[in-house]
């Protein structure tokens, strides 16, 4: 009975692989793009000037992720998790103990799942297509099941001012180097990518009236204190490269240092000012933060 019971209340296969394609692209949505290894330095000088460079690697998630489970995986889950294996139901005797099925309740029993896997099979095709338009979305058009997907990547961030150097490795990867210097006379984020919008800043530097500016690297977050990314992460393990977090983050700056999450503190830059560096790993707590003072 309790086994009849959990085929007439279990939702069908392709109800239950959508809302596995779902939660994943949530999880997507959150990492979609991602610090491997990496330097990156920031200068702020009190004339209201700066300079960023980032340099290492990036990872575009969808594409460093199992077929199984990334965007072939989140657009078109893994064949064995699609079209589900056929399981043996329970087969008792008339006092209710368990006993061995027949050759003819075996057949039967696979008569229904096939029937059932059938019915289901349109439904879990449109939810699959669905699936893959909102990956697409998410991805500004780029479909990370087409094997030039991670080119077109490259070809869209060489396109861009800042972009001095972009390398499509594989799973993912991308070894690059990021440059710009300018007047901040507005806020600063980095990555800003065309058609890509749902990327969490790796570093912000956002303005106050009182002449102040607050500096974040929410993506510099090693995977202790981001459950999503961690759960990304270990799915890549099947890969030959998993991800790995591991950098360092430098701000150099003359203004005044009013906060900051270091270990060390300001320390003497050789160049003149104060220096702050966080080395960002899976040891790491948290994630980089400075409020600097620059105009009196």
């Amino acid at each position: 009975m309790k086994r009849l019971l959990e085929r007439v209340t279990q939702p069908p296969i392709f109800v239950r692989n959508a809302t596995a394609g779902v939660a994943l692209l949530v999880l997507l949505a959150a990492c979609m793009l991602v610090p491997g290894r990496f330097t990156s330095d920031l200068a702020i000088h009190r004339d209201g000037t700066f300079s960023f460079r980032y340099a290492g690697e990036i990872v575009l998630m969808p594409l460093a992720l199992p077929q199984s489970t990334g965007a072939g995986g989140a657009a078109g889950l893994s064949r064995e998790d699609t079209e589900e294996r056929f399981v043996e139901e329970t087969c008792t005797t008339p006092a209710g103990d368990t006993r061995a099925c027949s050759a003819s309740e075996l057949a039967q029993q696979k008569a229904r799942w096939s029937a059932s896997r059938s019915k289901a099979k349109p439904g879990k095709q449109a939810e699959d297509a669905r699936t893959r338009q909102m990956m697409a979305a998410m991805m500004g058009g780029l479909d990370p099941n087409d094997p030039r997907a991670a080119q077109e990547f490259a070809a869209r961030l060489a396109r861009q001012q800042g972009w001095t150097s972009v390398v499509s490795k594989s799973n993912g990867r991308f070894d690059v180097v990021y440059e710009v210097s300018g007047r901040l006379d507005h806020d600063f984020s980095f990555p800003l990518i065309e058609r890509l919008p749902m990327v969490v800043p790796f570093v912000t530097v956002v303005r106050r009236k009182d002449g102040s500016v607050r500096i974040d690297a929410p993506a510099f977050t090693p995977s202790a204190s981001n459950p999503q990314l961690q759960g990304l992460a270990a799915a890549t393990a099947a890969k030959d490269t998993p991800v790995m977090l591991d950098g360092q983050f430098t701000l150099r700056t003359d203004g005044q240092v009013l906060a900051n999450n270091t270990d060390e503190g300001p320390q003497s830059d050789p160049a003149g000012g104060q220096r702050l560096t966080w080395k960002v790993d899976g040891r790491t707590g948290a994630a980089p933060t400075a409020l600097v003072r620059l105009a009196n």
